[in-house]
């Protein structure tokens, strides 16, 4: 079935109320809330679990939402004007050149460009619906941003989020340890989709599995995350083993999973999602954009040691030396944020804590620990 962008957006208005219903409906939304001793509120960890998700409100003040705006548009303005090219639309060298992993990625506007295929593993088995951009729509959009932390200060200075980070320690224990962070862009009536899928991909058959065996992700919002422009989830899917994407689609008649529930927000909240949460996100044929800085982490005994191949077909093994090498960004943001906002209590990251005077965050650690930090990510 071939639909335009409004014909698309009407076809979603029944399944985006009671979507939003079933949301709301949940006991799984607030502030992050931390005892006396930085330790997060029992009530949200055991609803973390329950559901595999969560909805922090009022994560990111004003100020702070701010800077990372004008970053996020700094970026944007200095992209390639085109997949491949050099030059931005200024006639400057575009942001990113100057790193090894390229930092913007380009779909066609309003596309599903992995859904029914074998990338990524082949965690996307069903296509999404693709509907017609508007005739004036642009070839190409930009959907993600990758490396946030070296192309954008503020991203860094987030990554430090005492909140954030106790949380992390909550879910995972104190020795957690960093998967990737992406910025994912929907504009209005151009961003694509992402088929249903789940995250993990190493650990399903493992003795020990268990819900939390492939991590999550805090999914941070600079403006609302609407039903029409956000991802979408099935609570509690992070509890199974085995799970029949194809067959749930079917099964609801179209692309729109039936019990499924949108993540709502507000701009400057953030999600955490299990990364074994069947998620995905439908053509942002809405009026609303969305910016989503995504931080992943995992448990530091399902990664160790592990070797697997990499998304994009390298082979890693994820020993002491790389674990410690890639979790030296922890604490360096720690910093960078403490040196911004120096009325913070700063977050103390265990695992380097006997080693503060390697990771203060300055010129010379831009370069000797922060460039290209990326080429390092780990992915289970």
């Amino acid at each position: 079935m071939s639909l335009n962008a409004r014909e698309h957006a009407d076809a979603m208005q029944d399944y985006i109320r009671q979507g939003t219903e079933r949301a709301l409906a949940l006991p799984n939304r607030g502030p992050i809330v931390l005892d006396d001793n930085g330790k997060l509120d029992a009530e949200i960890v055991k609803n973390y679990w329950e559901y595999g998700f969560y909805v922090f409100t009022g994560v990111v003040d004003g100020e702070e939402l701010a800077e990372l705006r004008a970053d996020i548009e700094r970026v944007l303005d200095g992209a390639p004007v085109e997949r491949g090219a050099e030059l931005d639309a200024h006639g400057r060298p575009a942001i990113g050149a100057e790193f090894e992993r390229g930092t913007f990625s380009f779909v066609n506007p309003l596309s599903d460009p992995v859904g029914g295929t074998d990338r990524n593993k082949g965690r996307h088995p069903v296509k999404m619906l693709d509907p017609s951009p508007a005739e004036d729509a642009p070839a190409q959009t930009i959907a993600n941003l990758a490396g946030n932390l070296q192309i954008m200060d503020s991203c860094l200075r987030l990554y430090g989020h005492r909140g954030l980070l106790a949380v992390a320690e909550a879910v995972l224990g104190p020795d957690f340890v960093p998967y990737n962070e992406v910025t994912f862009i929907k504009e209005p009536g151009l961003g694509p989709s992402v088929a249903w899928h789940r995250d993990g991909t190493t650990h399903w058959d493992a003795d020990d599995w268990d819900r939390g065996a492939h991590g999550f992700n805090f999914m941070v919002q600079l403006y609302p995350s609407t039903p029409g422009n956000g991802v979408w989830v099935l609570p509690r899917s992070h509890r199974e083993r085995q799970l029949d994407i194809r067959g749930l689609v079917a099964a609801s008649g179209s692309e729109r999973i039936d019990g499924a529930v949108p993540l709502i927000c507000e701009g400057g909240d953030a999600f955490i999602v299990n990364r074994q949460m069947l998620h995905g996100s439908f053509a942002n044929t809405s009026a609303e954009r969305r910016v989503t800085l995504n931080e992943g982490f995992f448990p530091r005994k399902r990664i160790e040691n592990v070797t697997t191949s990499m998304l994009d077909g390298t082979v890693a093994t994820f020993d002491p030396e790389r674990i410690r090498t890639r979790s030296r960004i922890i604490p360096l943001a720690v910093d960078a944020r403490r040196q911004r906002f120096p009325d913070e209590t700063p977050y103390r990251y265990a695992p380097l804590a006997d080693e503060p005077e390697c990771n203060r965050w300055n010129e010379a650690a831009r370069e000797t620990i922060l460039r290209d930090y990326n080429l390092l990510d780990m992915y289970i």
